[in-house]
């Protein structure tokens, strides 16, 4: 057993806790990049949202990838794991909520 199947070996409702860790240690470190991309187009994501998008953001990524995690199969499964949909949608929801788009200045 490897370093990585070690950490990944510990769980909450089924999900590992490390890839959680992980996930929203990858939106701390890439929070400034993001932040500096955005504001180039004009949007300004608070720090609070991008905590908020963060799982959001993982399982489209996941999806689009390819990578079906035991997330991103709850998340497309339409008959159970209503709570995570739920959880998903709450915090897209929050997420977007105070995202502002700045108009052009003349």
């Amino acid at each position: 057993m490897n370093v990585i199947e070690f950490l990944r070996q510990f769980r909450v409702g089924g999900y590992a806790i490390f890839d959680l860790v992980v996930a929203f240690g990858w939106m701390y470190l890439l929070a400034p990049l993001l932040s500096r991309l955005f504001k180039k187009i004009r949007i300004i994501v608070p720090r609070l949202n991008r905590v908020f998008l963060t799982l959001p953001i993982a399982v489209i990524v996941h999806f689009l990838v390819g990578n079906i995690t035991p997330m991103t199969k709850d998340i497309v499964d339409i008959h159970w794991h209503y709570l995570i949909k739920i959880i998903i949608l709450v915090s897209l929801f929050f997420g977007i909520r105070k995202i502002k788009i700045l108009k052009k200045s003349t």
